[in-house]
C-alpha cells in the first residue's frame, strides 16, 4: 500500500504544479493523510518493528508535504486571478 501511494503522489504533485489552481483539491484530506502516516510510524516504533517500511512512510510524508506546499501556492494564484472562481465557501 505504501509503495503504491509513493508511486501515485508524484503524479498528483505534477498535476498540482502544472494546473496552477487549487480547485478540486482538499487540504483537509492531505492533512488527514499526513496524520495517518505519522501514526503508522508511531505504530512501528511502539511495537518495536523499526524496519525499512519507515522509509516508505517518510517518503510518503515528504511527497504529501510537497503537494500541500503546492496547494498553498495554487490558492495564492487563484486569489490573484480575478477570473478564476475561488472555492473558499463564500459567495462572490
Amino acid at each position: 500500500m505504501l509503495l503504491c501511494f509513493a508511486a501515485s503522489w508524484p503524479f498528483n504533485i505534477a498535476r498540482s504544479y502544472l494546473s496552477r489552481t487549487a480547485r478540486g483539491k482538499s487540504i483537509v484530506f492531505e492533512v488527514i493523510v499526513e496524520i495517518g502516516y505519522f501514526f503508522g510510524i508511531a505504530n512501528k516504533i511502539v511495537n518495536d518493528q523499526i524496519n525499512y517500511v519507515i522509509a516508505f512512510y517518510i517518503l510518503d510524508i515528504v511527497l504529501v508535504a510537497i503537494d500541500m506546499c503546492l496547494y498553498v501556492r495554487n490558492r495564492r494564484l487563484d486569489r490573484q486571478n480575478p477570473y478564476a472562481p475561488v472555492e473558499d465557501g463564500h459567495s462572490p
